[in-house]
């Protein structure tokens, strides 16, 4: 049972089908032949009975028979009575047939009819030819001699049941044969049906390989139909455009790191090998001009190690699920990414306005979010300058007095590794407002940039959330 499963997992699936559907009709068409061959024969044997409790024989056949074997004198031997056998049954069990006809065994069911038992009692016999009979015996009473009294005698009618052999068995034959044709017919309607239904796997399959062998993502196929194979066409066609959009981004990625990391590599090496040389030729460099160097070599180092976080973050795919999600105290989180902005710009004034609000957000990369905003205002506020920090009901402000963003730049601060002309020249990998927005919808927020009244740049993040904490959720 196990080979033969084997060999059957082994066929192609349009053959499985085809299979399949040829075995369930060969059992349909078994189960419904079964059953009318069934039926049949127990309607034509209901109809023999029937036939045999309803037939007559003359009396006048009777008595001549009866008279015949008792061997009294006749005009002439009676003949086969026409469509039964007949014969009669004495008491003793003796048997009287007309010449040339068969006889039948006789039973006790057939000596008790004569000694007053009901009658009626059909059953199933083989005569002396070896034909089998169905059998119905009834009292009868005969008259011998003239002169004689009546005899009770038994009554033995019977029609051969080749009256239903012959019909059931060309029955039979019939049932098989058609059963064969439509076994036969059903195989062929399915592999019909198989090859037709399968089609559009037969396409994804070709389209896969295709994508396999070529790499070719652009490959789509054609979507008919709202069934299971549309369904799964189209599935097949978002992914491959999903796969096609990721790769174009990673190498989009991959080509704007390699032009933004060029530029420190190559500041930094200059610098190193300017170093290195006079180390070797033994000339010195004025100390101004070595200290200048070693503080551009560590911020060029600093500003490469920034911006390889930057990558790393930006690795994750934007449809990644950001990390465990938890109910935190904006304002908390907002004050202590304050305390770190006022490190990096001591001489500015940084006013904060915070009223409570809770936020559903992963802890780590919503500060950094929030630090990359301040970080952008620091950078971009003048000396001894002022930022206004707001947090009222879920929005949070940040608002630089610096020069402001232009106009037909704030359609761009949120792309990867775009920088306003502007600011090239101050430290930055242009990574920063990405991860921000892409950490701020995580949470689901939104962010947005605009032109502040009276100069400078205003930040606004929106994220829901409530006054007070969930009552699962401890107070921070």
């Amino acid at each position: 049972m196990t080979g033969a499963l084997r060999r059957f997992r082994a066929l192609p699936l349009r053959s499985r089908l085809a299979l399949l559907v040829a075995t369930a009709v060969a059992v349909a068409v078994a189960a419904v032949a079964v059953a009318c061959w069934f039926v049949t024969r127990e309607q034509l044997e209901e109809q023999q009975d029937e036939a045999l409790r309803g037939a007559t024989v003359d009396k006048e056949y009777l008595s001549v028979l009866y008279q015949y074997c008792q061997r009294t004198t006749v005009k002439r031997p009676p003949t086969p009575y026409t469509g039964l056998t007949v014969q009669l049954i004495d008491s003793r069990g003796n048997v009287c047939v007309a010449p040339g006809s068969p006889r039948l065994p006789v039973t006790r069911d057939d000596l008790a009819v004569i000694g007053g038992e009901p009658a009626g009692q059909l059953h199933t016999e083989t005569d002396s030819t070896g034909a089998r009979m169905r059998v119905l015996t009834s009292p009868v009473t005969a008259t011998g001699v003239q002169g004689e009294p009546a005899i009770p005698l038994g009554l033995s009618v019977a029609r051969p049941l080749s009256e239903i052999d012959d019909p059931l068995s060309t029955l039979a034959w019939v049932l098989l044969l058609v059963g064969g044709i439509g076994v036969i017919g059903a195989g062929a309607a399915g592999l019909w049906v198989a090859r037709s239904g399968l089609r559009p796997v037969d396409e994804l399959t070709e389209a896969v390989e295709h994508v396999a062998r070529t790499e070719d993502l652009t490959v789509r196929i054609p979507v008919e139909g709202e069934d299971e194979i549309a369904r799964l066409s189209r599935s097949f066609n978002s992914m491959t455009a999903s796969l096609a959009t990721s790769r174009d981004r990673q190498a989009q990625l991959i080509a704007d790191a390699g032009h933004e990391l060029r530029t420190p590599l190559t500041s930094l090496r200059t610098n190193i090998e300017l170093l290195a040389r006079s180390d070797e030729t033994g000339r010195a460099i004025p100390p101004d001009d070595r200290r200048a160097l070693m503080s551009s070599v560590k911020a060029q180092m600093t500003e490469l190690a920034a911006l390889i976080g930057d990558l790393q973050e930006l690795a994750r795919p934007d449809a990644a699920q950001p990390g465990p999600l938890q109910v935190v105290a904006l304002h908390d989180i907002t004050r202590a990414a304050l305390r770190r902005a006022r490190l990096r710009g001591p001489e500015l004034t940084v006013t904060e306005e915070l009223a409570p609000w809770y936020v559903r957000a992963e802890p780590a990369g919503l500060e950094r979010a929030i630090v990359n905003v301040l970080d952008n205002a620091v950078k971009f506020s003048p000396p001894r300058g002022t930022i206004d920090v707001v947090l009222h009901r879920g929005r949070l402000t940040v608002r630089d007095h610096g020069p402001g963003i232009p106009a037909d730049e704030l359609p761009h601060v949120f792309e990867r590794f775009w920088r306003s002309p502007s600011a090239r020249q101050l430290p930055g990998s242009g990574l920063g407002l990405s991860i921000v927005a892409r950490t701020v919808q995580q949470s689901g927020g939104d962010i947005s940039l605009t032109r502040a009244p009276g100069g400078g740049t205003e930040a606004v993040i929106n994220l829901p959330g409530a006054p007070q904490p969930p009552p699962e959720a401890p107070r921070e």
